[in-house]
C-alpha cells in the first residue's frame, strides 16, 4: 500500500488562523453593547447606531454600553 495525502493546493497559514479568530472575538466584543440591549429589552436599535457609529471610539462605546444598561421601562397594566 502507499502513503497518499490529499491537501488543498493553497494552505492558509496559522498567523491567517489566528488573525480570524482574534477578529471574530473582537467584532463580538465591538458590539456588545447592543446585544445586551437586545437582551435586556432596552431601546435597542439606538444603541446600535451609537454603537455602530461611534464605538470605533473608546467614549462612543462606553455610551453605548452605559445606554445598554441603564433602567428598563416599566409597564403598569390593570
Amino acid at each position: 500500500m502507499s502513503n497518499m495525502q490529499v491537501e488543498p493546493i493553497d494552505r492558509s497559514w496559522t498567523v491567517t488562523k489566528v488573525v480570524s479568530i482574534i477578529v471574530a472575538i473582537l467584532t463580538a466584543g465591538y458590539m456588545l453593547p447592543w446585544a445586551i440591549a437586545a437582551v435586556r429589552d432596552v431601546r435597542h436599535w439606538s444603541v446600535f447606531w451609537v454603537n455602530l457609529l461611534l464605538g470605533w471610539t473608546i467614549i462612543g462605546w462606553i455610551i453605548a454600553l452605559v445606554m445598554s444598561l441603564r433602567q428598563q421601562r416599566l409597564v403598569i397594566t390593570e
